[in-house]
């Protein structure tokens, strides 16, 4: 099968996540993708994480409760130890030998990857599948791509998907402040967010 991969703390996962893989899952003919939470991202202290672990794992599970070729994926769901993704695509490369993994990142992301720990074993193991952002431009994605490609023979594909100004943050101070976070989130993971006082 072809796997997408979307990691992340998805704190909390919201509309511009889903539509981001939904996207991926069309343009690339993907079979499914795999939501995988962070447990103990290494770019993140414990004390920044505003959401216990098992509050984000349910909030991935309502929102992609209606996709069915959206999954969960717990691999790199574990407190208190760093997940870094080039361990978790060679585990799954050896998991799965017979799938294709393509990972979906984002603009800035591909602009920073040489700063990642050990980035160059996520070249042997997967496609990359790079969005676009507002602020690079078609020109620099296709020169960064090329570069990697040309360093590392890196397999970099540009993922041409709509461009939502939301993020995690903004959804979390509008929580605390009481305002509502519908139409950002699905309306099940509003309401988790409601039901649980998560933020406040």
């Amino acid at each position: 099968m072809k796997i997408g991969i979307m990691g992340g703390t998805f704190d909390p996962i919201h509309i511009g996540h889903l539509l981001l893989g939904e996207f991926a899952f069309e343009e690339f003919n993907l079979d499914e993708i795999w939501f995988l939470p962070n447990g103990n991202p290494p770019h993140k202290d414990a004390e920044e994480m505003d959401t216990s672990l098992k509050h984000r794992i349910e909030m991935v599970k309502l929102a992609i409760s209606g996709s069915p070729h959206f999954k969960l994926s717990l691999h790199e769901a574990k407190e208190g130890i760093h997940s870094y993704t080039y361990q978790t695509m060679l585990d799954f490369h050896k998991m799965y030998p017979g799938n294709q993994f393509y990972f979906i990142l984002g603009a800035d992301s591909l602009f920073a990857i040489e700063k990642w720990k050990y980035f160059k074993g996520m070249f042997t193991t997967c496609t990359i599948l790079a969005a676009m952002r507002d602020d690079k431009d078609v020109g620099d994605m296709k020169k960064q791509i090329s570069y990697l490609k040309k360093k590392y023979n890196a397999d970099i594909e540009l993922l041409r998907a709509p461009l939502l100004e939301i993020s995690s943050t903004t959804i979390r101070k509008r929580a605390a402040m009481g305002l509502t976070v519908h139409y950002m989130v699905p309306d099940t993971v509003a309401d988790y967010i409601k039901e649980h006082h998560l933020y406040m």
